[in-house]
């Protein structure tokens, strides 16, 4: 005789199915959303605070204040700013470490003057009044000195006093 067989697990059907399957599709997909950058609110103050604490140590490294920190970054916390100056000052203490001083910006190059050359083939720098050249007898432009400008579109409202004839 043959030994009798266990019963077999009734098949899963409808709802039941599709609620596992959904189940375990999210349960596989979930872990991939860090990897999809997506920041919840959490790793958002964490960058934030990491952020204010690199601003406050490279001002502190460079010795600059904090009030400069502050008004330079306006977005950035202050109290992480703060903390990020604290840590650097420690740090630099401890370790006998020079601050750095900060270099100047390189000035912008200047442009070129253009020189305009005369009938005696001597050549004279441009001068900012529309390229006419200095004459350096320091007559300026003709007419009286409060005078707007020729060609000016802004109109005359208060016209100088005139003195009154003499009785």
């Amino acid at each position: 005789m043959l030994a009798p067989t266990p019963p077999q697990a009734a098949p899963l059907h409808g709802r039941r199915a599709a609620w596992l399957l959904a189940v375990a599709l999210a349960a596989t997909a979930l872990p991939g959303c860090d990897m999809l950058g997506i920041d919840t609110p959490a790793k958002q103050a964490e960058r934030r605070e990491a952020e204010g604490k690199a601003i406050g140590a490279a001002c502190r490294h460079t010795q600059r204040s904090l009030e400069d920190c502050y008004a330079s970054n306006p977005k950035a916390s202050k109290a992480a700013i703060f903390a990020g100056w604290r840590e650097m000052d420690e740090y630099m203490r401890e370790n006998d470490i020079p601050p750095a001083t900060p270099t100047a910006r390189p000035a912008p190059p200047a442009e070129p003057q253009e020189e305009v050359v005369g009938s005696d083939g001597h050549g004279t720098p441009a001068a900012p009044n529309g390229g006419k050249p200095a004459t350096g007898d320091g007559a300026a432009t003709s007419g009286p000195r409060n005078a707007p400008p020729t060609g000016s579109i802004v109109p005359n409202l208060a016209p100088a006093a005139q003195k009154a004839p003499g009785r």
